[in-house]
């Protein structure tokens, strides 16, 4: 049987570029679907490698069922509470609320902090998707430019599912560094914040230089068929599981001691567990459900989950057989990779996501990458992982473009033509990206 590490380096290398260029063909070029994409990049890599059969098959299905089984119950239970949010009117309630305080002359702003909230557990797509109608509404109420509510809006929802768990990319690479889970949450929030507001200041930047886009007179009201719940009430399922994974990270196993509430707060903080009170909170927020309303709100939940799973799954298995490559050994004295620090993660993100539109496909690939060289780049150390993970969501907002099903979901649901996306939208998330590593980099001088 072959020994990987006897390979040389150029072959190594060879065998890495050629998989990562079979993704970014396959799945731009070609349309097919991220899992068999990276299903075929592992194969490419294996043969190049030199991989028999039963390595290859031992290594991938490693990998694949680690990160299935690390985040398996994270993705289904997340994406459960966002669908239960948006039937509930949780996010309507949100936005409204933030809509009131800011007023309709900074509706823009408004519109930015409610792609913050809302996308705390809302996947940036489906919170576009959700909220189209409510920032048409606005819009057309308000006189302001579709472009630069669109963009507003997208730049706040895009911020928090690049660097924030339990959105995909973000979780995966959480799990395959080895990072801590609530700390990543928490940081994430905290560089979300600047990263979401330099997109809003981009959009209302350029999109106020550009012709007026109006919003379309059909989308003027909406009409809501049942109660929404009351702030407090709508706010819950969202904060509630923030804080419990907060309490989690921060507490440690040996300063529970004896105390009660202390062990059940660090248990009520397992992300699983803490997702699990958001959904009882979230069902709280409508009475009388009947197995014709709920049962087909977690089925879809459970399909759009697995349909993420499979291509987590996949790039878990890219990253075992990469793993048996042991380039990190070939890099382990690499001056040039070591003096890159924070920006070589960012980087290899940022390639990935530019060439290929998938921000969780290219964190995902980004993290199988970087785990062999965290000691080369400096960040093996607890704190150094949870900037790292950060660093590859920063470098997954470069650049979001003609490539990305967010692009169009945000250009189709606003009746925004190609110029205009690129100039506003695609420009936001290049500087977006600037100001996430920035903000990283500034964070990472006080862990």
């Amino acid at each position: 049987m072959l020994h990987v590490n006897t390979i040389s380096l150029t072959q190594n290398t060879i065998a890495l570029l050629v998989g990562i260029i079979a993704i970014v063909i396959l799945t731009t070029r070609y349309k097919l679907h991220a899992f068999f994409a990276l299903l075929l990049a592992c194969i490419i890599m294996g043969v190049g490698l030199q991989l028999d059969a039963l390595e290859f098959l031992h290594a991938a299905k490693t990998g694949f069922g680690h990160i299935i089984g690390s985040l398996g119950f994270i993705i289904i239970l997340g994406t459960t509470l966002g669908l239960l949010l948006e039937h509930t009117g949780c996010t309507r309630v949100l936005a409204n609320y933030i809509l009131r305080k800011t007023g309709t002359k900074k509706s823009p702003i408004a519109m930015n902090m409610t792609g913050y909230s809302v996308g705390l557990p809302i996947f940036c797509d489906s919170g576009f998707i959700v909220l189209s109608g409510l920032n048409k509404m606005i819009a057309k109420r308000t006189g302001a430019s579709m472009i630069v509510m669109a963009s507003s809006l997208a730049c706040g929802l895009y911020a928090v599912h690049c660097l924030i768990p339990p959105h995909p990319g973000a979780a995966a690479a959480t799990v395959t560094l080895g990072a801590s889970f609530g700390k990543v949450i928490l940081y994430g929030m905290l560089v979300a914040i600047p990263t979401s507001f330099c997109g809003y200041l981009w959009s209302q930047y350029m999109g106020s230089k550009l012709p007026k886009i109006s919003a379309e007179a059909k989308h003027q009201s909406e009409v809501v068929s049942r109660k929404l719940p009351p702030l407090p009430q709508a706010i819950l399922p969202v904060v509630v599981p923030i804080f419990l994974i907060g309490i989690h990270a921060f507490i440690g196993i040996g300063h529970i001691g004896s105390s009660v509430s202390l062990n059940i707060l660090h248990k009520l903080g397992i992300p699983e567990v803490a997702l699990m009170v958001g959904i009882l909170l979230a069902l709280t927020c409508q009475r009388n459900w009947s197995s014709a309303e709920l049962n087909p709100l977690l089925r879809s939940a459970g399909e759009k989950a697995a349909e993420i799973l499979i291509i987590i799954g996949a790039g878990g298995a890219f990253g075992a057989i990469l793993t048996q490559a042991d380039i990190g050994r070939h890099f382990t004295n690499s001056a040039v990779i070591g003096s890159l620090g924070l920006l070589f993660p960012f980087l290899v993100a940022a390639i990935l996501k530019t060439a290929q539109g998938s921000s969780s496909v290219a964190i995902i690939t980004a993290s199988s990458i970087v785990l062999p060289l965290l000691p080369t780049l400096g960040l093996s150390h607890d704190n150094g992982r949870i900037i790292c993970v950060l660093a590859m969501g920063a470098g997954s907002m470069v650049v979001s473009h003609a490539n990305d099903s967010y692009f169009w979901v945000i250009a189709k649901f606003s009746g925004i033509g190609m110029g205009p996306m690129l100039r506003v939208y695609t420009i936001a998330t290049l500087l977006m990206g600037a100001v996430a590593i920035l903000s990283i980099y500034l964070l990472s001088l006080f862990l």
